[in-house]
């Protein structure tokens, strides 16, 4: 039996078996990739570059849009690479940083949860907000989610990828994530694996009871607002962050009730798709939709842009 020092690559799973279905997967995740990289680089663009957009709920969105650049970098270029050139190697190394770079996804969690501490300050104590969440404070809070991240993906990336694997090399998997790793160890030898997750269920279970608190109090202090324009702009800031949110844990959980053992390779795919891709590509979408100051912002990025397109193609022809 191979064990994890003879594996040099590893086989993912193939989206299709015929040319013409590669070739539309291909097509189909480029589209969904490019979307994903517009959608959130524009955002990244606007907060960075209007200066009304440098407050720290826009900051902590600039860090959610890199981080989630990130996340779907991880994934659709290798898997697009694949469709296009009818293979499925992926090598060991570069295996194990899909591992850490996807298992690094857990910093948004992290994000969203001081985000949701930006509108409890926000509404709940104005007074206080300039002091509560100023430039050190944002930047501290920002490095501790990112910080959390790596080592979070550290500890998990380590310990899956020192497993001795005796089941050969072949994932029903379009990237490498860890349950389909520890399908291929030896048996009992991924508990370790398993504790580390109930470390990281129970972090992620003080979030979302933080999280919960938060919204608590906010919605107290909203229904006691005396004026109805003041409820709805309250609301209307939330509304973003609890869609995103809502999404975020609704992908989550639903891949972690999935069954470890016996599920299905298409239930298994689709389930890591909606995770890994799906909230990325909607975040943009989500903030920027009914959102005046994302849209106005993202207005003056795109007329910077053709106008500077404009003056540089007019420079070539004179």
């Amino acid at each position: 039996m191979p064990n994890s020092s003879s594996i040099s690559e590893f086989l993912l799973l193939a989206l299709a078996d015929t040319r013409q279905l590669q070739l539309l997967h291909f097509w189909l995740l480029l589209g969904i990739y490019l979307a994903a990289l517009l959608g959130n680089g524009l955002i990244s663009t606007a907060v960075a570059c209007d200066h009304r957009l440098h407050t720290p709920m826009y900051f902590f969105l600039l860090n959610l849009a890199l981080l989630d650049l990130g996340c779907i970098s991880t994934t659709l270029p290798k898997a697009m690479v694949n469709a296009l050139w009818d293979t499925r190697h992926i090598s060991y190394a570069g295996c194990a940083a899909q591992v850490f770079f996807v298992f690094f996804f857990s910093a948004e969690y992290c994000l969203l949860t001081i985000m949701s501490y930006d509108r409890y300050v926000a509404i709940c104590k104005p007074l206080h907000y300039g002091t509560l969440l100023g430039s050190r404070s944002c930047a501290t809070m920002a490095a501790a989610a990112w910080g959390t991240g790596v080592l979070n993906s550290q500890l998990h990336t380590a310990n899956t990828f020192s497993l001795p694997l005796c089941q050969g090399n072949v994932m029903d998997q379009f990237f490498c994530e860890i349950p389909q790793i520890l399908k291929l160890s030896c048996s009992d030898a991924y508990l370790r694996e398993f504790c580390l997750l109930g470390v990281s269920a129970s972090l992620a279970s003080g979030c979302f009871v933080f999280i919960l608190f938060s919204y608590v109090q906010i919605f107290r202090a909203v229904l006691r607002m005396p004026s109805e324009q003041g409820r709805h702009k309250a609301f209307s800031t939330c509304l973003p962050h609890l869609a995103v949110l809502s999404l975020f844990l609704s992908t989550g959980i639903f891949a972690q009730l999935k069954p470890f053992s016996n599920s299905s390779p298409f239930l298994d795919l689709m389930v890591s798709f909606l995770y890994s891709v799906l909230p990325p590509t909607l975040n943009p979408i989500i903030y920027s939709m009914r959102n005046k100051e994302i849209k106005h912002a993202l207005s003056k990025v795109l007329q910077n842009v053709h106008y500077y397109s404009f003056n540089k193609v007019h420079i070539c022809l004179t």
